[in-house]
């Protein structure tokens, strides 16, 4: 199974992912790592991506999706997938592909940014993924204002209830 922690930058998909990965004794991959070098000066410089920046991004992510599956792994990947057809890239077809999607205030979300110092996004651009954010609706939706001790039991509940 490979479970995407979806959601704006801020949400906590990384805080969230590791600990949900910990918790099921799954392997973490960070989304963002497989941005090319392009991609990642374009964040830096306060630019929003387009789809066409993040087209090869998401077909890499789906390749390495593709991958965890064929060799029975469980991963959980932080990955923005802001929009359906992100979303539609990634699960590509393929069996055993779960979406959390960690929702919160915007004001929340923006004061988080603004307390992170060590992400090449800045907070800038928390608008544009804002205005590019389609709701999920065949998701696990978690409300991003607990503490992820609190958010991580919730959607493990949340998965051992989907599967059964």
């Amino acid at each position: 199974m490979v479970i995407v922690v979806m959601g704006v930058s801020g949400a906590g998909k990384t805080t969230i992912g590791r600990a949900l990965a910990e918790a099921l004794h799954a392997d973490f991959a960070e989304g963002d790592a497989y941005h090319p070098p392009e991609n990642v000066a374009k964040m830096k410089s306060g630019t929003p991506l387009n789809d066409d920046d993040r087209l090869p991004w998401l077909n890499a992510l789906s390749r390495a999706i593709g991958e965890w599956l064929d060799d029975e792994r469980t991963v959980v990947l932080a990955c923005s997938a802001l929009k359906r057809r992100y979303r539609d890239i990634l699960r590509n077809g393929h069996h055993g592909v779960q979406f959390v999607y960690l929702k919160g205030d915007a004001a929340l979300i923006r004061h988080r940014l603004d307390d992170r110092h060590d992400h090449f996004m800045p907070a800038s651009l928390l608008e544009s993924q804002l205005e590019a954010l389609e709701e999920p609706r065949h998701a696990i939706g978690v409300d991003v204002t607990d503490t992820p001790a609190d958010i991580v039991p919730r959607i493990i509940a949340a998965l051992e209830s989907d599967a059964g």
